[in-house]
């Protein structure tokens, strides 16, 4: 990627267009939206093929984040916390946990920041009738 600066944002452009990126949120997206959203998505993708590979039966996926950053460390993300609401049949806390511990170790975001943000998941499962 090449990152080209503007008169207050960097931009890319990507497969889908162009992205700007910005320490001011009204010029682009924030560098931590884009680090938390890659974390995010990519546990939520993984997910996903897990919930297939497992012929899981499910019809939505949401991924809600809370973020602990640190003032005194230049506010650096600290802690990313991702709560999964996952709706479907026939879905237990056990399959989901056990789902979720191979999303883990899956997940090329998280294992890219894992020794350097603390991550850790919640979830709940909203079960459709048949």
């Amino acid at each position: 990627m090449k990152f080209f600066m503007k008169e207050k944002s960097f931009e890319t452009e990507v497969e889908f267009g162009k992205l700007q990126i910005s320490g001011d949120d009204k010029y682009g997206y924030r560098p931590y939206q884009l680090l938390v959203s890659a974390v995010a998505v990519c546990s939520g993708g993984v997910l996903r093929k897990v919930l297939e590979k497992k012929r899981l039966t499910y019809s939505d996926i949401t991924v809600t984040t809370e973020i602990e950053r640190n003032e005194k460390k230049a506010n650096s993300v600290q802690k990313i916390h991702m709560h999964f609401v996952i709706t479907g049949t026939g879905l237990t806390e056990e399959v989901i946990e056990k789902c979720l511990k191979v999303t883990r170790k899956n997940c090329s975001m998280v294992q890219s920041v894992e020794d350097s943000i603390e991550i850790t998941e919640s979830f709940e499962i909203i079960n459709q009738n048949r």
